[in-house]
């Protein structure tokens, strides 16, 4: 277009064009294309501010990846740390487990085991001032009266949620 709009100008500054009709024409299309020209260079301008505006959203959220990046990689490490801690434990309390059970009569383990299997984890609940702590809920006073009178080596259970009752002196009977 500048091109065109410099050749034009050469012809109508060089004198070559006479006729007044040709004349206008000419400097009407010189006109048009200095319009075309700054409404293109507008839309250039407007273009290349879309693109820093572009660049500096991408750096920006590249900085926010490589940071959500880091963080899950930290995220992970802990996790890792954390299961392995967590699996030492179990290991640790399945050999307390184990080497308490060969301790326990096989009748009394094998009830436990298949509360404990029904009762969602708990086979056996505190009795804590008149209160079986597996399903929250305080013994009559028939039933307290029950557990008090039954030998210390009795397995005594709740009447409401069927889990062995383990008794202690500071229970609060």
């Amino acid at each position: 277009m500048r091109q065109r709009a410099a050749r034009d100008q050469q012809r109508l500054d060089s004198g070559l064009v006479t006729n007044p009709k040709d004349l206008s024409g000419l400097q009407s299309e010189i006109a048009s294309l200095a319009r075309r020209q700054d409404a293109l260079e507008n839309v250039v301008l407007e273009i290349m501010e879309r693109q820093e505006t572009a660049q500096a959203r991408v750096t920006e959220f590249t900085a926010r990846v490589e940071d959500s990046e880091h963080n899950a990689e930290d995220a992970t490490k802990r996790r890792d740390a954390a299961t392995a801690e967590i699996d030492a434990e179990a290991d640790t309390v399945r050999a307390d487990r184990a080497r308490l059970a060969a301790t326990i009569p096989a009748d009394l383990l094998k009830l436990y085991d298949k509360l404990r299997e029904q009762q969602g984890g708990v086979g056996a609940a505190r009795l804590r001032q008149r209160r079986c702590e597996g399903c929250r809920l305080e013994l009559n006073i028939t039933e307290l009266n029950e557990v008090r009178a039954a030998p210390a080596d009795a397995v005594v259970r709740c009447e409401n949620c069927r889990r062995i009752l383990v008794r202690a002196t500071e229970s609060g009977l």
